[in-house]
């Protein structure tokens, strides 16, 4: 039986999303393996646990927080001072980065990395896949973007767009953003699944996997180096767009004795970036010393590796993690 109000009173912010979450129960729970629940901030969240692992995925920003592979560490690092809440970024996990990849090149006061991780998405589809895998997908179109704090950057990107993010939660972590154009002209943009991995310590952390590449490095005014090492070692700030890659990297964690592999697909850029010290005091959702525990590699289509998709078309960009 609905709820009847007093007179006055008025339905909560709480209480719809409690209530919105039960009727996503409803339609999309899977019993003993997935659930809807309010996480931090009382965001919603889809919450797995399967045979193989452990995964939290936020309808904001269609964000993953979480990938536990069973008898194993997290492999996903999230700040301790991220944002839960409507039109902001959750610092951490994976953000999808969409339409545009960093700072926007015609308004530098736009908010960073599009509008995509700022939005809530519409949770579409669960499904028990065969071998024991689970799959979340969610949806976001104009309409949704509409309804929400972020609904005047429409402005900067006036298109109409159709996004598909597709979870599959196994041994290993799938995650593939589809981007389709429904419109009659073609459009432009840049995609990333800015990825942040846990690690022992940054020190005794090293990325395989990138050697002979070309890339864009950010520290030293945008110049265009070469990888000449056979693996990216850090000692200090570091923000670089490898260009033309499409192999598979491994991150090496010495501390922590193991692997993670990040294999892609449909991606010409991978992205190397940990903030160091000072970079991460000034950012005031990211802790002062977290910088040791984590370094991202993400899954990218930047810069000159941007997609102009035409009208009608699809372009599918994945990623793949896998824990060794």
């Amino acid at each position: 039986m609905p709820r009847i109000f007093a007179r006055g009173e008025t339905m909560k912010p709480h209480d719809s999303a409690t209530q919105r979450i039960e009727n996503d129960n409803a339609r999309f729970a899977i019993k003993g393996v997935l659930a809807l629940e309010a996480g931090r901030g009382s965001l919603p969240s889809v919450v797995i646990r399967n045979e193989h692992a452990s995964a939290t995925v936020y309808l904001h920003g269609a964000h993953v927080t979480h990938f536990q592979p069973k008898g194993k560490g997290p492999v996903l690092w999230m700040s301790d001072w991220s944002w839960f809440e409507a039109g902001k970024p959750i610092r951490g996990g994976v953000p999808i980065c969409w339409p545009w990849f960093g700072p926007h090149a015609g308004d530098p006061k736009l908010p960073g990395h599009g509008f995509a991780r700022l939005v809530e998405w519409k949770l579409t589809k669960t499904a028990q896949l065969p071998g024991g895998r689970t799959q979340v997908q969610l949806a976001l179109t104009p309409a949704e973007v509409r309804t929400s704090p972020a609904a005047g950057l429409l402005k900067v990107f006036p298109h109409p767009f159709e996004l598909t993010f597709a979870v599959t939660v196994g041994a290993e972590l799938e995650m593939e953003l589809a981007v389709h154009n429904p419109g009659q002209a073609p459009f432009t943009f840049e995609e990333a699944l800015h990825t942040y991995l846990v690690t022992g310590d940054i020190w005794d952390a090293r990325i395989r996997g990138l050697a002979g590449a070309k890339y864009v490095d950010k520290m030293q005014a945008m110049k265009v180096c070469t990888q000449e090492a056979e693996e990216v070692v850090f000692a200090g700030e570091t923000d670089r767009v490898y260009l033309d890659t499409r192999s598979a990297c491994e991150l090496i964690d010495s501390k922590l004795e193991r692997r993670i592999a990040v294999a892609k697909e449909n991606s010409v850029n991978t992205v190397v970036w940990n903030p160091h010290k000072a970079k991460a005091k000034a950012m005031p959702d990211f802790g002062d010393g977290e910088w040791k525990g984590m370094v991202c590699i993400e899954t990218a289509n930047v810069g000159p590796g941007a997609v102009t998709l035409p009208p009608g078309g699809t372009h599918a960009m994945k990623a793949v993690l896998a824990l060794t």
